[in-house]
C-alpha cells in the first residue's frame, strides 16, 4: 500500500525515490538528504552526509532494557522501523534480509545486527516481537517502547512515522511508516547507507559483504 515518498539531491541533480508504508492514503513527503553518485540503477543509496545513530533505549523481545547505541557499537547494523500485522512490506524486507544473511560466513553473520524497531508498540509487545521475529529470524533484534520515542529516533533518520489508526475503507488498525533500511557501519557507527523497499534479496546479498567491513557498496 502506497504511502511515503523520500526525496534525495544527488549531486547537483535531484533524484526522489519512492517507498511504501504498511497503510493507505495520498502519497507525502518526507525530508531531504543528500547522497552521492547516480542512483538510478542500484538499490543502494550512498549517503553525503551519514546519520547519526539514533539514541533510542527501548525494550527488546526479553522484556530487557535495550540501548541501541551501547548494543550495536563497532558493529554492522542494519536499522528498519515497521510492524508485525504489517500485511506486505515489513515481513518482505525482513525474509529478504533473513535470506541474504545466511549466505554470509558465519563469522560476518556473528557480526550482523539487524535490529526492527515497531511502529506499533500498542500492539507490539515484547512477546509480539520476539514470535513474529522467530519465525523469520531468531538472532534479529526486536524493540519496542514509547511511541513518542520511537517517532522522534525514526525522525532523526528521515524516517516519517504517523500513530496507528483504523483505515476508513477496509476498518482495519494500520501503521503508516517509511520503509528504509539504514545501515551502519562498523568503522563509524555512521549511517551511510539507505535502502527503499524494492531492494532485492540478491540486492542485500551482494552488498552484505561490503557493509559488514563498513565499505560503500
Amino acid at each position: 500500500m502506497r504511502k511515503k515518498t523520500f526525496a534525495a539531491a544527488a549531486l547537483l541533480a535531484a533524484a526522489t525515490l519512492t517507498l511504501s508504508a504498511c497503510g493507505s492514503g495520498d502519497d507525502a513527503k518526507s525530508p531531504v538528504t543528500v547522497v552521492s553518485g547516480d542512483t538510478s540503477n542500484k538499490a543502494a543509496t550512498i549517503l553525503d552526509t551519514p546519520f547519526e545513530k539514533p539514541d533510542l533505549v527501548l525494550t527488546d523481545t526479553h522484556g530487557a532494557k535495550y540501548d541501541l547505541r551501547a548494543a550495536t557499537k563497532g558493529r554492522p547494523t542494519l536499522i528498519y522501523f515497521g510492524y508485525t500485522h504489517c500485511p506486505d512490506v515489513c515481513p518482505l524486507t525482513m525474509n529478504n534480509l533473513a535470506v541474504a544473511k545466511k549466505a554470509l560466513s558465519k563469522a560476518d553473520q556473528a557480526k550482523l545486527r539487524v535490529v526492527f524497531v515497531t511502529t506499533d508498540p500498542a500492539r507490539d509487545t515484547p512477546a509480539e516481537l520476539g514470535k513474529w521475529l522467530k519465525g523469520i529470524d531468531p538472532s534479529f533484534v526486536g524493540l519496542t517502547g514509547d511511541f513518542a520515542t520511537i517517532q522522534a529516533g525514526a525522525r532523526t533518520l528521515g524516517i516519517s512515522i504517523e500513530p496507528t489508526h483504523k483505515d476508513k475503507k477496509t476498518g482495519k488498525v494500520v501503521s503508516v511508516h517509511g520503509t528504509q533500511v539504514i545501515a551502519f557501519s562498523p568503522k563509524t557507527d555512521g549511517g551511510y547507507v539507505l535502502y527503499g523497499e524494492n531492494a532485492t534479496v540478491d540486492d542485500y546479498t551482494k552488498d552484505l559483504p561490503k557493509l559488514i567491513k563498513g565499505e560503500n557498496p
